[in-house]
């Protein structure tokens, strides 16, 4: 993991790079390559509060291709500051996580109700948002890929209630997950899996260890 900074919008902002090269697969819901595929870094990018783009994945990829060393890459981004990134490993499985928590959203939300982490017409993450990454050295099929990332979202979840947020999360969370390309593939992602399990601790540990960081920096 590196971090740089950059001036941007008449702020100095830090973006977090992951060089992982060729011989990796992930799974990622972020505008920047997301989906299911090959891919060789991960960029979280921190981005001014009340962000007004309304081209995030090619911002991204501009970062990416001034800071990545090449091919293809995942990159998300958030307002929340990315120096405070947490790590946590457990058997193995790194997790790294980013933590705003502004507004804390439930996923089952009444209909109609506005979120003022978002802006009319738009989806661009602000400073409520919790950005994570997994990263496994084993192989895994399409399905146990899926897997994870509920396996995430769930630890992700039980941290924040933990942690004493009334929600599951933001309106503008997102998840990567990097297993290797080859070798044999795991069969299963989930909680009780033998990778998903380690996943699920390392996320739950590093979200948490944030949300509690973030309740400390706003509540004093």
């Amino acid at each position: 993991m590196k971090l740089t900074y950059r001036e941007e919008d008449g702020e100095r902002l830090g973006t977090l790079l992951w060089e992982f090269g060729p011989g990796w697969r992930m799974i990622s819901s972020a505008m920047l390559g997301g989906g299911i595929g090959p891919r060789e870094w991960v960029l979280n990018a921190q981005v001014v509060a009340g962000y007004a783009r309304m081209d995030p994945a090619e911002h991204l990829a501009s970062l990416g291709a001034s800071l990545a060393p090449g091919g293809d890459g995942v990159g998300m981004m958030t307002a929340a500051s990315v120096d405070r990134c947490v790590r946590a490993v457990d058997g193995g499985v790194d997790a790294y996580a980013t933590v705003g928590l502004r507004v804390p959203t439930w996923a089952a939300a009444p209909e109609g109700r506005a979120d003022p982490e978002l802006a009319p017409l738009r989806a661009v993450p602000a400073v409520g948002t919790v950005n994570i990454l997994v990263v496994a050295p084993v192989a895994m099929t399409d399905a146990a890929l899926v897997n994870t990332v509920m396996t995430v979202t769930e630890a992700k979840s039980q941290a924040l209630l933990e942690a004493g947020y009334a929600g599951t999360g933001t309106a503008s969370d997102a998840v990567c997950v990097a297993v290797r390309a080859d070798g044999p593939a795991e069969l299963f992602g989930g909680p009780r899996s033998e990778w998903g399990a380690r996943m699920a601790r390392a996320v739950h540990a590093a979200v948490r260890q944030g949300a509690e960081a973030w309740h400390h920096r706003h509540s004093t």
